[in-house]
């Protein structure tokens, strides 16, 4: 599924390309499966500057088969199931066809207790959790810790990771459905969205008010509430910085500001060994039954990607919207 040009959902349409050509330190994976982020569709809606040459094929997030390595290959054989976030932004190839060329450093090992459908809903969000709570947050056990969003996908992954870490867990969510699902991943307890539904919920559940750390999975509005939200000398996070904000509550309680961007291995191509890293952590752990990746009801094939992405767009879909591709 090609673009030939940005705009709304309907510019997808079913295209031949070449068949990628096999290059040194790269693998050529047979795809079964990508999944829509908020990233995938401002793209094809927008374009530059990330965007890759049209005729594009977009979507990073993969998971496959390997089909063919290249002789100096060590670690990789055809036949491997893996996944990872390996292109659809400048430079390269999507995930939405049925072969992709891939980075071999920036996959794992897919998952073996869990589909492919399941396994391509990961990628993204759980090296944006994290990084966002490790790297940044420098989270610990004990800590205490405002996750905005966590029915959304970094959301739902980033409550389960932190609580496996011993950190002590309050979200956001709205309606009953998702409030539910945020208190069956391990959150303590679910605040609506407003900044003195977060303070009253912190102080029954941790007797303060504030928090260590704040992670923002939605930028805008949510970041400031992050900022709100934790206490002096604490952290605050956000996988979303455009937009304006005022710092003046930052600078008077002297926070630590961090911004993740994930893909900028992908973009500059460097740390991309490190995105490998994390995602087979993340394979041990869904093995282990401590990550589950939440993926909405329904399912697409990869010639619905329009209305997958006007799904997504329209913010119905509860955790992930997983695409299967190819036959």
């Amino acid at each position: 599924m090609i673009i030939q040009s940005f705009g709304g959902p309907e510019v997808f349409q079913m295209g031949e390309l070449p068949k990628p050509s096999l290059k040194e330190g790269h693998v050529l994976v047979k795809v079964k499966a990508t999944s829509v982020n908020p990233v995938d569709y401002k793209i094809r809606k927008f374009g530059p500057p990330i965007s890759p040459e049209l005729p594009a094929v977009l979507h990073g997030d993969v998971s496959g088969i390997i089909q063919e390595v290249p002789s100096t290959e060590k670690f990789w054989k055809v036949g491997d199931e893996v996944f990872g976030c390996a292109g659809g932004v400048a430079g390269s190839g999507g995930a939405l066809a049925e072969y992709m060329l891939v980075d071999s450093k920036l996959i794992a090992r897919k998952p073996k207790n869990i589909s492919f459908e399941e396994t391509a809903v990961l990628p993204l969000v759980s090296i944006t959790a994290w990084e966002g709570l490790f790297d940044k947050g420098k989270l610990s056990a004990g800590n205490t810790i405002l996750v905005t969003g966590g029915a959304g996908g970094v959301g739902h992954i980033a409550v389960q990771l932190a609580r496996w870490a011993g950190a002590r867990v309050i979200s956001t969510a709205t309606g009953e459905s998702k409030k539910n699902l945020v208190l069956s991943l391990g959150a303590e307890a679910v605040a609506d969205r407003g900044i003195d539904s977060i303070r009253e919920t912190a102080n029954r559940i941790f007797g303060t008010s504030e928090f260590d750390l704040g992670l923002d999975t939605a930028g805008g509005e949510g970041f400031q509430t992050v900022i709100q939200s934790v206490r002096i000398k604490g952290k605050a996070i956000t996988i979303n910085g455009s937009g304006s904000f005022d710092l003046s509550t930052a600078h008077s309680k002297s926070l630590d500001l961090s911004i993740v961007f994930m893909l900028l291995p992908l973009l500059k191509g460097v740390g991309r060994e490190y995105h490998g890293k994390i995602l087979t952590e993340i394979s041990r752990l869904v093995e282990a039954g401590i990550i589950k990746p939440i993926v909405d009801p329904e399912i697409f094939d990869w010639t619905e990607i329009g209305k997958a992405h006007q799904k997504l767009e329209e913010g119905k879909a509860i955790g992930k919207i997983a695409v299967r591709v190819g036959n």
